[in-house]
């Protein structure tokens, strides 16, 4: 069975929910490990009213016991504290509560809203909104820690960090190793590029008091993967390709890029391609990056880079214009609790993505019932690499 994952809940209801499937027996879990990256994902100058509301934390519902994956399905929960404010409002059960708000009939520019309700055929833009809300990212995140407890057990290691809010922009960097994004969490906007982290916080307190959103680009990289994963034999099987779904699959992502991305269309051939070299304790590697560690759809040994853009949040305290839907008449859209910049979040919620998408690879690859099988199999094929390498 290959890793993969499914979340149920509304961003008020009781909890949110994730099921993970494909994960091996005998890996070590801690919900711990789980509420570390939640608590990142929660990270951010510029969030709204509701992380001081959450203290995101899962817990454990199926797939363990004492510690360990049992091969089975893993069942965890996410609670919602608001959700003791929202209870009548976002009752599972029984008809609509009297007494309740009326039902919000002015959808809002950039958000899911209007195209959900005609989809769904719904009245009220509440029944799309909840669903449709950045909050179940956070079940994405539990489900992309697992995603990295896995490859961490074969020296795999993600990270992630802010290049861009609004027109402020950090300095390239030339990073190596997982070691560089030590203090990435200490910036309040985690961006690595000290001078442009206050010109960001600086942008995100002008918008706020000008009741605007600001969007940006952030940047995920992934260390120690072995060339191979992925494949050039079939389009759907193209790592490039579901990296960057599961990215766009991000609320609020409108763009993503692998290592040089767009940049490298401007450029001739000779400075794009990265030139092979070989060592002989090490063995092939590339002198450069610009295809961010894929090539022809596969990991080619090097880090895996890729960036997203992240559209400005859709809610605004300055609302703009739309129509009521029961009357086609103009009004201004609501204003729902939000955030004024949630990009160092998102890059988070990008790491879990990534993690995610590169388990699936690496379990295509390498799967087995339970973590034992995989490590004989990895093994195997680290040898038979070195095994292929020339001889000097």
């Amino acid at each position: 069975m290959s890793f993969r994952y499914t979340t149920a809940g509304e961003s008020h209801g009781p909890e949110l929910t994730a099921i993970i499937e494909g994960v091996p027996a005998g890996l070590s879990l801690a919900a711990k490990q789980i509420n570390a990256d939640l608590a990142r994902r929660q990270l951010g100058h510029g969030r709204g009213g509701r992380m001081k509301i959450e203290t995101d934390s899962a817990v454990f519902t199926a797939g363990l016991r004492h510690g360990l994956t049992l091969g089975s399905p893993i069942g965890l929960r996410i609670i919602n504290s608001d959700w003791k404010n929202w209870q009548e409002e976002m009752a599972a059960d029984g008809p609509r509560a009297e007494g309740l708000t009326d039902p919000l009939k002015v959808p809002r520019p950039g958000h899911a809203d209007l195209a959900g309700m005609q989809k769904f055929g719904l009245d009220d833009a509440r029944s799309v909104l909840e669903r449709a809300s950045a909050r179940e990212t956070a079940a994405r995140v539990a489900a992309g820690a697992i995603a990295r407890t896995l490859l961490s057990q074969f020296g795999v290691s993600v990270a992630s960090h802010v290049v861009r809010i609004g027109g402020a922009v950090a300095e390239p960097r030339d990073i190596k190793s997982i070691e560089d994004f030590a203090s990435v969490d200490d910036s309040p906007v985690r961006c690595l590029d000290y001078g442009a982290a206050e010109a960001m916080v600086a942008e995100i307190d002008a918008a706020s008091k000008a009741g605007e959103s600001l969007g940006g680009i952030f940047e995920v990289i992934t260390f120690g993967l072995v060339p191979g994963l992925g494949s050039y034999a079939s389009g759907p099987e193209r790592l490039g390709g579901l990296i960057g779904g599961a990215l766009m699959s991000i609320p609020a992502i409108k763009g993503a890029e692998i290592g040089g991305g767009f940049s490298l269309g401007g450029l001739t051939g000779s400075l794009v391609h990265d030139e092979i070299i070989f060592n002989g304790e090490s063995g092939f590697s590339r002198r450069t990056n610009n295809a961010g560690g894929l090539e022809g759809g596969m990991t080619n040994g090097e880090p895996v880079v890729a960036r997203a853009v992240m559209k400005p949040i859709p809610t605004l305290t300055k609302p703009l214009k739309t129509v009521d839907v029961s009357t086609g008449k103009e009004q201004l859209a609501f204003k729902e609790r939000s955030d004024v910049c949630a990009v160092p979040a998102a890059a988070v919620v990008g790491e879990a993505m990534l993690a995610i998408e590169l388990a699936k690879a690496f379990l295509a690859k390498f799967g087995g019932d339970c973590l034992a099988d995989v490590k004989e199999s990895y093994l195997v094929y680290l040898k038979r690499l070195r095994g292929s390498w020339p001889r000097a």
